[in-house]
């Protein structure tokens, strides 16, 4: 046990901290409740696997990109999560109220030189990108060329960028196994800060994770290709780095990842143990029967199997 500095979350830490950490730009919904429900049974069942041990389990509101945000989607997300009985275990946090926290970071990656201004809008960086016929990938941002890298040549500054090294990303995920991603090839030097003001959720979600004493990261594998990013933030940083799981997705009729965007329906928590039983499936856990604090502690028992 020790206690965190971490600009106004200082609090004891548990051997284990997980956390969930949803975006209100609407309701959870199938998709997000298998984030959520996942990541509540692994703290769970590492504390049942290792006895006088406790975890804590989190919950944080990303609301930090505020124009994508829904006014009062973050008291529906809570409740939807009450009503199937996950229950954050400290008050929640929101990123929109921790700003100056993403600020002092960026500055410390500016003083040693791993972060630096750019003058380059979404429109220079596609036609930079188009002069070279590089090739756009099918999601995500646009590679970034390097523009900026070397200074502005005059121009005013729009964004922050993160200077990121030549050297591949290596990482083992619980469930994927060992990972590398070229960062500075497949990404190249990402946003931290954006022309509107706004923190980007890489900067944001390493300082969060840090500051609130996270150990464990479970979420869906879709963002299974965001921790290279975080890992150097991480070690640009000096913080520490946690375990990562990366659970399978609940995919839309068009074969995407479930989302607002493909048509994803709110998450109906009138019959909660329904949702979860579904949430379950995914997760190849078994159906289960009864309240909903008993299957939940079925599936913990059956989720500490991977801590044994």
């Amino acid at each position: 046990m020790f206690a965190a500095r971490n600009g106004g979350l200082s609090r004891k830490i548990s051997e284990y901290v997980g956390r969930f950490a949803p975006s209100p730009t609407g309701p959870l919904h199938a998709g997000s409740l298998v984030a959520a429900l996942s990541s509540w049974l692994d703290a769970r069942a590492w504390e049942l696997s290792h006895p006088g041990a406790r975890s804590s389990w989190l919950v944080r509101m990303e609301d930090v990109d505020q124009p994508r945000c829904i006014p009062g989607a973050d008291r529906i997300i809570l409740q939807q999560l009450a009503d199937c009985g996950l229950v954050s275990d400290e008050p929640p946090v929101w990123q929109s109220q921790r700003t100056d926290r993403y600020q002092a970071a960026l500055e410390r990656l500016l003083a040693r030189g791993a972060a630096y201004p750019c003058a380059c809008s979404r429109k220079d960086v596609a036609q930079a990108l188009a002069a070279t016929r590089a090739p756009r990938p099918r999601h995500g941002e646009l590679i970034y060329p390097g523009t900026c890298r070397h200074g502005l040549k005059g121009k005013s500054a729009r964004s922050w960028r993160f200077a990121t090294p030549a050297a591949a990303v290596l990482w083992t995920d619980r469930r994927l196994g060992v990972q590398q991603q070229h960062v500075n090839a497949e990404v190249g030097d990402f946003v931290l800060k954006r022309a509107d003001g706004c923190f980007a959720y890489q900067l944001a979600v390493v300082v969060d994770d840090a500051d609130q004493g996270v150990t464990h990261v479970v979420r869906g594998a879709d963002l299974a290709d965001n921790t290279p990013r975080q890992l150097l933030l991480q070690r640009a940083l000096k913080l520490p780095t946690p375990q990562y799981l990366h659970t399978p997705l609940v995919l839309g009729a068009d074969g995407e990842k479930l989302s607002k965007q493909n048509g994803a329906k709110p998450l109906h928590t009138r019959d909660p143990l329904a949702a979860l039983n579904a949430a379950a499936a995914t997760l190849g856990l078994p159906p289960a029967v009864g309240s909903v604090g008993e299957a939940l502690q079925a599936w913990v028992r059956a989720w500490a199997d991977c801590w044994r």
